[in-house]
C-alpha cells in the first residue's frame, strides 16, 4: 500500500481527523451500527456492571452501551470521534483519548470490553489483549468483532492471541450483518478466569 494512500486511510479511519476524519465518522455511524448494536446485545449487559468500548468511534454502539451498563467508559485516540461520541452519548459516558493497549483504567476495574472494527487499528495487538485482561475483573468479558476481510490474521489467530494473554472460554464465529454488501464479521469472545 503506498504511503498517501495509508496516511489518507489513518485519517479517515484510524485516527480520523478533518474532512476525511468527518466522512470516516459518518460512514462507521451508518455501516458499523448493526454490528455495534449486536455486539452490545451479545454482551449482556447489566445495570451495575462498568463497560468499556475501545474504540468508540462515532458512538453507536457506546450510547447503546450506555442505555444498559451502569457505567460506560470509552477510549479513542481521535479527538474527532471523540467529540461525535459526545455529541451522540452526552454525558451519559466517561471519554478519553486511549488506545486498546493504554485504556487509563485501573487493574481490576471493568466487566466488560467492546470493541468493533477496531482491533485491525491496533498497534500491538499483543499489548492490547494484554491491557483489556489487565483492567477486566475476574469473569470479566471481551467481545469483539471486525470485518473478517480486514483482519490482519486470521479470526482463530486472533483467538490464539487472546488466549496467550491469559484469556479462556474463547469462542470465535462469524455473523452476516443486515444489508446489501454488507462484510462478514468474525466475532470474539472470551473470559479473564477468577484466580
Amino acid at each position: 500500500m503506498s504511503t498517501s494512500l495509508s496516511q489518507m486511510l489513518d485519517r479517515t479511519f484510524g485516527h480520523p481527523r478533518g474532512l476525511l476524519g468527518r466522512i470516516g465518522g459518518r460512514a462507521m455511524a451508518h455501516g458499523n451500527a448493526a454490528t455495534e448494536l449486536r455486539v452490545v446485545e451479545l454482551a449482556s449487559i447489566e445495570s451495575g456492571e462498568t463497560a468499556l468500548v475501545v474504540g468508540p468511534g462515532p458512538g453507536v454502539g457506546l450510547r447503546a452501551t450506555a442505555e444498559r451498563a451502569g457505567r460506560a467508559i470509552g477510549v479513542d485516540p481521535s479527538q474527532e470521534m471523540l467529540a461525535r461520541s459526545r455529541r451522540r452519548c452526552g454525558d451519559k459516558v466517561e471519554l478519553r483519548q486511549g488506545t486498546a493497549d493504554s485504556t487509563g483504567e485501573p487493574d481490576d476495574s471493568v466487566d466488560v470490553v467492546l470493541s468493533v472494527n477496531n482491533v485491525q487499528l491496533w498497534d500491538d495487538r499483543a499489548a492490547g489483549f494484554a491491557e483489556l485482561f489487565r483492567v477486566l475483573r475476574p469473569g470479566g468479558r471481551l467481545l469483539l468483532s471486525s470485518h473478517e476481510k480486514w483482519l490482519p490474521v486470521s479470526r482463530h489467530e486472533l483467538a490464539d492471541e487472546a488466549a496467550a494473554a491469559g484469556f479462556v472460554d474463547l469462542q470465535t464465529w462469524t455473523w452476516e450483518p443486515p444489508g446489501f454488501g454488507t462484510s462478514l464479521a468474525a466475532q470474539l469472545r472470551a473470559i479473564k478466569p477468577f484466580g
